[in-house]
């Protein structure tokens, strides 16, 4: 028997005597509530990108990295002096943070199943000797791109693009004292 809940007579008479308004309503609800999930999953990934870029890369709360990284995690943008693990990818923030103030920017995400991908701006303060440029002060900013692989509702894998070229030419251009025209 066919249970009917918190509907008016009159539908649930129509509903009864129309079965396939029934297997209709019932597909479109079982629809309905896929999507609501899919929509929910996407929005906890992008939380999960954006609260990795927030606690790790911002506020550099490295006890957090159990929380975001897989234990399987891989960092394909790491220089090949260091792991491409999560310990590595400690040691590179540090390093980066000797040689720079840094706060990353969420400019655009786009996320889907198992993977989130960022462009990102980085503002940066020249505060430590990198590639061979001592401190300069320099405020300058740097845009990139993060691609994220995401399994079992952690990170996996990561990719950067980021032109530290850019970054390098406009030091040089504060070390060599001379500016060019943007």
């Amino acid at each position: 028997m066919m249970r009917f809940c918190l509907l008016r007579p009159s539908l649930a008479a129509l509903l009864i005597s129309r079965p396939n308004f029934v297997t209709f309503a019932a597909s479109r609800a079982r629809a309905g509530a896929e999507l609501c999930s899919m929509t929910t999953t996407y929005i906890a990934l992008q939380e999960l990108v954006a609260g990795y870029i927030r606690d790790i890369w911002n506020e550099r709360r490295f006890d957090r990295l159990p929380q975001y990284l897989h234990p399987a995690f891989t960092d394909h943008s790491l220089p090949p002096t260091l792991p491409p693990d999560m310990h590595g990818l400690q040691q590179w923030i540090g390093l980066t943070g000797q040689s720079f103030e840094h706060h990353t920017f969420i400019d655009e995400q786009v996320t889907e199943p198992g993977k989130s991908i960022l462009k990102i701006r980085m503002q940066l303060r020249h505060i430590g000797q990198w590639r061979g440029i001592p401190a300069t002060g320099r405020e300058v900013t740097a845009a990139g791109y993060r691609c994220f692989r995401l399994e079992e509702g952690q990170i996996i894998e990561h990719w950067a693009l980021i032109d530290g070229n850019a970054i390098e030419n406009r030091l040089r251009e504060a070390v060599q004292g001379c500016k060019v025209q943007e």
